[in-house]
């Protein structure tokens, strides 16, 4: 069973402490080495992507689209597709912030086991991350259902700008999975383009609601907060079990797990503590 450095044991108990002792005591546990990060959509709400739950969130708007209707109806993916590809162009265009910085700068000095990413956009690569695991799979990324091809995200924007002539002049403002809003049903007259392979359909190599985390993928996430000294969360509040049970893993296992978001998280209880401030103010101090 891991044992917490004398810097973060004596912040055990939090309930009054002040948010320089927990950013200290933050600061100690990383120094020690062997952390593993598991971040969510908080992280980089600082590059203009929304979250769903934090508060940037647009959870009362946004209705994520789940598997079973992408691939049960052509009409439901004609509208994925109509308000992805209008997405696509910010999250494209956005680029890492201090958060994800001092994340990479973090690896770079071997103070990370690994990064567990629930987040789609790749800014923690964009930032020169590189041991990163993307538990949600990558916008970038399109996986066709038929023969099972990945392609470039680019190329198939590529195709839709030319099936969709003057699709990237509507206006659309962008959800937290990436695609946007659109007005009046504009969705119904966009083109949908298949696989160039097989003719299959094609998905975004991204998880959506309903289907399932690899298990080979979930397992290298086991094995990697397994073989760490502690846990760090950045910018997530923890609602979905996908990104929750590795949170009660390392609870199971003795190490402590520290909490940085804005707000209450359903792992709180697992916590050694929480802090709850700007994650990109509270990274770069860290690193400095």
């Amino acid at each position: 069973m891991a044992v917490a450095p004398a810097s973060v044991r004596q912040h055990e108990s939090v309930t009054h402490a002040v948010d320089g002792d927990r950013l200290a005591a933050l600061g100690g546990l990383i120094a020690a080495g062997g952390v593993a990060i598991l971040s969510g959509a908080g992280l980089s709400t600082e590059s203009g992507i929304p979250d769903y739950r934090g508060p940037t969130g647009l959870a009362r708007r946004a209705q994520p689209m789940t598997y079973q209707t992408f691939t049960g109806s052509a009409a439901a993916r004609q509208r994925y597709w109509a308000r992805s590809h209008l997405g696509w162009r910010h999250i494209a265009r956005a680029e890492p912030n201090r958060g994800h910085l001092a994340v990479a700068e973090l690896e770079r000095r071997g103070q990370l086991t690994g990064i567990i990413t629930q987040n789609v956009d790749g800014l923690h690569q964009a930032a020169g991350a590189r041991q990163v695991t993307e538990l949600h799979g990558s916008l970038s990324r399109v996986r066709c259902l038929g023969c099972g091809q990945r392609t470039p995200r680019a190329d198939l924007d590529q195709r839709l700008h030319a099936a969709n002539p003057g699709w990237d002049e509507l206006p659309g403002q962008l959800n937290p999975d990436g695609d946007a809003f659109l007005p009046d049903r504009a969705e119904a007259r966009f083109q949908v383009v298949d696989c160039t392979a097989c003719g299959g359909v094609l998905k975004p190599d991204v998880i959506f609601f309903g289907e399932n985390v690899p298990r080979t993928r979930v397992d290298e996430c086991y094995t990697l907060v397994t073989g760490s000294r502690a846990l760090i969360v950045l910018g997530s509040s923890l609602s979905v079990m996908s990104g929750y049970r590795f949170v009660r893993h390392a609870a199971k296992l003795g190490l402590p797990v520290v909490i940085v978001n804005h707000g209450p998280t359903r792992g709180d209880p697992d916590a050694l503590f929480t802090v709850d401030a700007p994650l990109g103010r509270t990274l770069s101090a860290l690193i400095a």
